[in-house]
């Protein structure tokens, strides 16, 4: 059983880069949200309509921004974005996990003919199929599967369960049935890029599919073959791009919705 963490506000302000206001040897061991907050929480208000819900919570401190008028009910964390200081405090309280670079898991089943970096993690059960390449310090959990012509650049996490590289969907209808369109591009991911558990990214059917740097794509996405996803962008669960779209930089797509084939977005 690990042990709890705990740190003092003084740490945590440092860490962060955050003001403190408040008691520097106050210790935390928890971060919590507002309403389930006790006296040794730490919390945070990133959006401002729930800033009465302060008044019944127990937390011993609160991250804010900059601008937000204190009081002595709390120890405060003053930051510009008090979001981001949540996210660098929630890496904090992570517990140790299983994942140590290098690591190849024994029922893995990797073709002779891809390239794998000696520095990754493989997870159980994860297929890699022929002619993939997996850089530097890239993560695949468990089930997994490269199909083939695959491509992933350094410092990329793929989450349980997801599907890279499969075939895209191109049939030719002819008046006794359709024909299977042979897909014979590739799939190339770039550097750390997170894909979510259980997406489908397809490969492409001439050109290559492309997701590019610093992409982020939350559980149940799929990208069609051919598509071209800029740098940094965004997509919650449960959306869906058709193919050959190419979409720019910082696009961002909201849960539950989709974009149509043959489109560009800039």
């Amino acid at each position: 059983m690990s042990k709890q963490k705990s740190f003092t506000l003084k740490e945590l302000a440092k860490v962060t880069d955050s003001i403190l206001v408040g008691d520097e040897n106050c210790i935390v061991d928890n971060l919590s949200t507002i309403e389930n907050s006790s006296k040794s929480s730490i919390t945070f208000l990133a959006n401002k309509k729930y800033a009465n819900s302060l008044e019944f919570s127990k937390a011993a401190a609160v991250i804010v921004d900059k601008d937000f008028e204190d009081n002595n009910s709390f120890n405060y964390l003053k930051t510009d974005d008090p979001y981001l200081t949540y996210a660098k405090i929630s890496n904090l309280f992570e517990e140790d996990d299983e994942i140590k670079i290098p690591f190849i898991h024994k029922s893995a089943v990797i073709s002779d003919k891809a390239k794998i970096h000696q520095d990754v993690y493989i997870g159980p059960n994860v297929f890699i199929g022929q002619n993939c390449i997996v850089e530097q310090n890239v993560i695949i959990h468990a089930n997994c599967s490269l199909v083939k012509d695959v491509s992933i650049d350094t410092g990329t996490v793929i989450q349980n369960g997801t599907v890279l590289g499969s075939d895209g969907f191109g049939f030719a209808p002819t008046k006794d049935g359709y024909v299977k369109i042979k897909q014979l591009g590739k799939l190339k991911i770039g550097k750390n890029v997170e894909i979510g558990a259980n997406c489908t990214i397809d490969r492409g059917t001439i050109d290559d599919t492309e997701i590019h740097d610093g992409v982020i794509l939350d559980n149940l996405v799929h990208i069609a073959h051919n598509v071209i996803l800029g740098e940094n962008s965004a997509i919650a669960a449960s959306c869906a791009i058709a193919g050959s779209t190419k979409i720019g930089k910082n696009f961002q797509m909201g849960g539950l919705s989709g974009v149509l084939g043959h489109l560009d977005v800039c």
